[in-house]
């Protein structure tokens, strides 16, 4: 009998012109065994964060996955193995001015589910956020545990969006992961963004504004920890059905961030506080990663290794 080589997986990305989506594309089209499509209406995402130039095995596709009829000829015909929806509106900011557009996501998540259930995918995974724990009730923030105490659209959206994950797991069968994102930062992250933001004002020996004291800490997560980790949930199905934080455990409050950025660029930038943020700027954040240690099997990358990586 001769030989018959493998069949490649098809992998579908929603909003793959971001800066997770974008990386993920990069990784997963470098290997011959994947067929990657992205999908991106590139309302925040950008052409320059795909693979370039693009290889045979990867295709773009300017839709919006928030509207069936741009969506269904897609799944349709080409009947993914995989689907990662990462498309959302993002960044506080921009979600805080725009509630009525964070909430047509909603319609974006129903349809990739709806079209996954019907054209046979075989696991789809969802890009969920830290902001689904409001401010915490416990430290470090668990899978297991979710407040629903944030009033913004944005957290409760995607609260939403896992709750459709579950229920189309449970009535139809549909293997899902829900990953909930902590500020992961790389190359392809825009200025919207705080560490890409403080390093292009150091740089320049621009004013680094910050809201209030500064003492709101984060935790902040390089781009490869989420990409290796993905990889490996992807090759393993017995992890389907798994909420995952992907993120770092170790905090640092955005003053102390700020201030490290300024002397690893030699910058003469200054600090200076403006008045907190009405809303969405909660205090802490802090995940526990027992799960995602797990599957990563290696050490994370330190937030001094990333930053000098970033400048």
């Amino acid at each position: 009998m001769p030989h018959q080589p493998a069949a490649r997986q098809r992998i579908l990305i929603t909003g793959g012109a971001g800066n997770v989506g974008g990386s993920l594309a990069c990784r997963l089209a470098a290997s011959p065994h994947n067929e990657v499509v992205v999908v991106d209406n590139l309302v925040t995402g950008s052409l320059q964060k795909l693979p370039t130039p693009p290889p045979a095995n990867f295709r773009f596709i300017k839709a919006d996955v928030n509207d069936l009829n741009d969506l269904s000829p897609i799944m349709t015909a080409h009947r993914f193995d995989v689907v990662f929806h990462y498309a959302a509106l993002v960044g506080v900011q921009r979600t805080l001015a725009n509630p009525v557009a964070v909430l047509r996501d909603i319609d974006g998540i129903r349809n990739v589910l709806l079209l996954a259930k019907n054209t046979g995918v075989r696991r789809v995974f969802y890009a969920s956020s830290s902001e689904v724990y409001g401010e915490p009730v416990e430290l470090p923030q668990h899978e297991q545990t979710t407040p629903l105490n944030s009033r913004l659209p944005y957290a409760i959206i995607k609260n939403l969006g896992e709750s459709y994950f579950r229920s189309y797991h449970q009535e139809f069968g549909l293997p899902f992961n829900v990953f909930r994102f902590f500020n992961t930062y790389g190359p392809k992250q825009t200025t919207d963004f705080v560490i890409p933001k403080f390093i292009a004002a150091a740089r320049a020996n621009r004013d680094i504004t910050i809201y209030g004291d500064g003492s709101q800490t984060r935790t902040f997560c390089y781009i490869e920890d989420n990409l290796d980790t993905t990889e490996r949930i992807l090759a393993d199905e017995s992890l389907a059905g798994e909420i995952i934080n992907i993120g770092s455990d170790v905090e640092i409050s955005v003053l102390d961030l700020a201030q490290r950025i300024i002397d690893k660029v030699g910058s003469k930038s200054r600090i200076v506080h403006t008045d907190p943020l009405a809303e969405g700027d909660m205090t802490r954040r802090c995940p526990d990663i027992t799960k995602m240690k797990k599957i990563l099997a290696r050490p994370l990358t330190p937030l001094s290794t990333g930053l000098d990586k970033m400048i």
